[in-house]
């Protein structure tokens, strides 16, 4: 049997443990084994690496702790705007949707922007458009509230101030503190196949549309299956400049770097010389997986078919 793996990430940045309580810490942790939990008994049955990473993501949107789906922050208007891509490493299929609202699950809106749109990226109201379409899940503003989000962007709303996520101490703590609310998902499957999924919440208190580097195709997100599929987490406007995502798998297939190192020359190298903070975790069609990150933690896990299982949020 050809081995497989699922590595996932819940967004990376100043997380430190003096910072959390211990029930938080078992929250974060607990909702990082349910969403490897969910996309990894789909490898198991023999489900494709898309498939996979959509089920991991849905669990994580679905939980409040994470800037994704339900747990998105909010932006300078007061609603939410959320962003999510999926690709498939066999075909190089893709599906992206950005600024979409009241959309429960926005990656498996991108799923379908993949599967039955004839289209990559869709955006906005027509995004909306086609979400009701095809049937999406949709929910009311209420369903998206959480009153930290909410207590976050109420001492940002009268400034031009933005931030990367949330924080749970008081504004002066929160302008310190940044975090990059992304969640992220990379699977390899029996077949081999390999597949890529990122979904976010964006910015609190952001303006103009503004969309990071999670949908963009080659930048947060990215699955070939000569190469490596990969996630990322960070201070998105980096991330796209230096088309993250796209350059390590740029590194392996014509400089035959290994995935780990393709990725530490990106996460540790460039992205450090163009102040980029955050990180990734990626995979390969022979099931080897890695993570990386410059930033103080990274909630993250890995499962695979050799027995390994493990979540984390620190540095090691």
């Amino acid at each position: 049997m050809h081995p497989f793996s699922l590595v996932i990430h819940g967004g990376a940045g100043t997380i430190l443990k003096e910072d959390m309580t211990p029930e938080l810490e078992q929250a974060y942790l607990k909702g990082l084994q349910d969403a490897l939990d969910a996309g990894y008994a789909v490898l198991e049955e023999g489900g494709s690496a898309t498939n996979a990473v959509k089920a991991a993501i849905v669990i994580l949107e679905d939980n409040l702790l994470f800037n994704a789906g339900r747990g998105s922050v909010f932006t300078k208007k007061g609603v939410q705007e959320m962003d999510a891509a999926i690709m498939d490493g066999k075909s190089l299929n893709a599906g992206a949707v950005a600024g979409v609202r009241n959309v429960r699950n926005p990656i498996e809106l991108a799923t379908e922007v993949m599967n039955n749109s004839n289209h990559v990226f869709l955006s906005g109201k027509g995004a909306n458009d086609f979400a009701i379409k095809q049937g999406i899940k949709l929910e009311p503003d209420e369903f998206f509230f959480s009153q930290f989000r909410y207590d976050q962007w109420k001492a940002m709303r009268d400034s031009d101030n933005y931030s990367l996520d949330h924080t749970h101490q008081g504004l002066e703590e929160l302008m310190k503190d940044k975090k990059f609310g992304t969640v992220g998902a990379v699977a390899c499957d029996q077949e081999g196949n390999i597949a890529a999924a990122t979904s976010t919440g964006g910015m609190t208190n952001k303006k103009y549309g503004r969309i990071g580097d999670s949908p963009v195709i080659g930048a947060g997100t990215y699955a070939n299956n000569k190469t490596c599929a990969i996630s990322c987490t960070g201070h998105g406007e980096p991330f796209i400049c230096a088309v993250a995502a796209h350059d390590v798998s740029c590194l392996m297939e014509y400089k035959g770097l290994g995935l780990q190192e393709a990725m530490n020359e990106v996460v540790y190298k460039k992205l450090v010389s163009m102040d980029g903070e955050g990180g990734m975790i990626g995979t390969d069609a022979h099931g080897n997986t890695a993570m990386a990150f410059n930033s103080a933690g990274m909630y993250r896990g890995m499962r695979n078919s050799a027995g390994e299982n493990h979540v984390a949020i620190y540095k090691d």
